[in-house]
């Protein structure tokens, strides 16, 4: 491959901005403005310079042999002073270096998933690093990074490796040295691994919600105070109140970190029959919304209103503007505050209640993959269940499965099952 360069840190002025090379000719590119490289994986520092031999910069290089560093590759990292100019000009040097050019976006991390370095949920989990915003996100796409997916597919790779070997034993080795009976193993196997599969994908839901966003809505009828609590839980007007009702005829949502979690609160238009065609509209947008949400809070004019959207487990009800009435029970008012922070505890708790539940497969690609899976080990357990005559059916089966699950664990090959058969057997042929 070509060798590549790009600035790794964000553009603009910074205390620090590292410059990334990697690729064959990465060592001799750096050298030509380092002069003499430190040794692998120890910091230097070096005076860069000029095809004309005026100072550059003074920056710590740091170098990385192949099979190394993020990509796999040689790799050098010119950590400069983050000036604008700096950085121009050093970018400028190593565009007039030979067989070196500018990176692509993302190439970095396409080069360390050709050498292996990463798999692709790894490579998807360092992307939802990047893009994290809150401590939930974080945390979440560091353990995909980490290859704890990657971990939880190998498993899965595992049993159907040796279920698969056990089938193809039944057909192909009938008259060695086999078990006259492996449906029993099959079967623990195929069990074994749709029970784990089936709990990822219930899991992955919470997960893609956690990476996405969980939504909550404000439901309420007109003026019974949602907009004034919105803009008391974004601590800002987000949105326009006032003591006329029907005011907010749209959905406004407000992006929030609540309790680490990520949050988008919809405030809806207020609920109620009318004749207006824009508030129609809008009203019949706020009962879609509030029902496709994660959580409704109910904010009450009165005592046990009922504003026509059903209730879910774990939505919350509260009378709403608690400084203009002496209500029993709870309440909270936007405009002073009165019970604002027991309503963010009880939404922070139940929302962390739902992520615990979160799985490591994150994306609707990883869930699409295991379900394709999921109905291909349970036809494939079928066929075993229907006698050894269909075990050449079964092994079918098991191999769409694994082809299903390919997206997560790569490649399954024939010389792998004949590996496992010869392994476990001891066929000797």
């Amino acid at each position: 491959m070509e060798t590549i360069y790009a600035l790794a840190s964000a553009r603009g002025k910074a205390g620090v901005s590292v410059i990334r090379i990697s690729g064959e000719k990465a060592f001799e590119a750096s050298a030509s403005l380092a002069g003499s490289l430190p040794p692998a994986r120890r910091a230097g520092l070096r005076v860069l310079r000029g095809s004309d031999g005026a100072p550059l910069d003074e920056a710590l290089v740091l170098c990385f042999e192949e099979g190394h560093s993020f990509t796999g590759e040689p790799v050098v990292e010119f950590q400069l002073h983050g000036s604008l100019a700096v950085v121009s000009s050093v970018l400028d040097e190593l565009s007039r270096c030979e067989g070196v050019r500018l990176a692509e976006p993302g190439e970095f991390t396409r080069r360390a998933l050709e050498n292996e370095r990463l798999d692709l949920a790894q490579v998807e989990g360092l992307s939802d690093l990047i893009e994290a915003e809150t401590e939930a996100q974080r945390r979440q796409a560091f353990r995909v990074l980490s290859g704890a997916l990657g971990e939880k597919a190998e498993g899965w790779r595992r049993k159907l490796i040796r279920a698969a070997a056990l089938l193809e034993a039944t057909i192909d080795f009938a008259d060695e040295e086999v078990p006259v009976d492996v449906s029993p193993e099959v079967l623990d196997l195929l069990d074994g691994t749709l029970a784990e599969l089936h709990g990822e994908a219930e899991g992955s839901v919470i997960s893609e919600r956690i990476r996405e966003g969980f939504e909550v809505a404000i439901v309420g009828a007109p003026n019974a105070g949602k907009s004034t609590l919105l803009n008391a839980l974004a601590g800002r007007e987000a949105a326009i109140t006032s003591e006329v009702a029907g005011t907010t005829r749209d959905v406004i949502e407000v992006r929030m970190d609540l309790g680490g979690l990520p949050v988008t609160v919809l405030d809806t238009a207020g609920i109620r029959d009318t004749e207006d065609f824009v508030e129609g509209l809008g009203i019949e947008r706020a009962r879609s919304r509030a029902e496709a949400a994660d959580l409704r809070v109910f904010l009450l004019s009165y005592p046990g209103e009922d504003l026509g959207i059903p209730a879910q487990p774990g939505d919350i009800s509260v009378l709403g503007k608690a400084d203009a009435h002496d209500w029993e029970g709870p309440a909270v008012s936007g405009k002073t505050g009165e019970g604002v922070g027991d309503l963010v505890r009880q939404l922070a708790a139940t929302l962390e209640a739902r992520a615990a539940g979160a799985g490591t497969a994150i994306r609707a690609r990883h869930r699409q993959a295991i379900q394709q899976g999921i109905r291909a080990l349970e036809s494939a357990r079928i066929e075993v269940l229907n006698g050894p005559d269909r075990a050449e059916l079964a092994a079918e089966e098991l191999r769409t499965a694994v082809r299903a699950l390919d997206s997560l664990v790569g490649r399954v090959d024939v010389e792998q099952i004949l590996d496992e058969i010869f392994a476990s057997f001891c066929l000797g042929k």
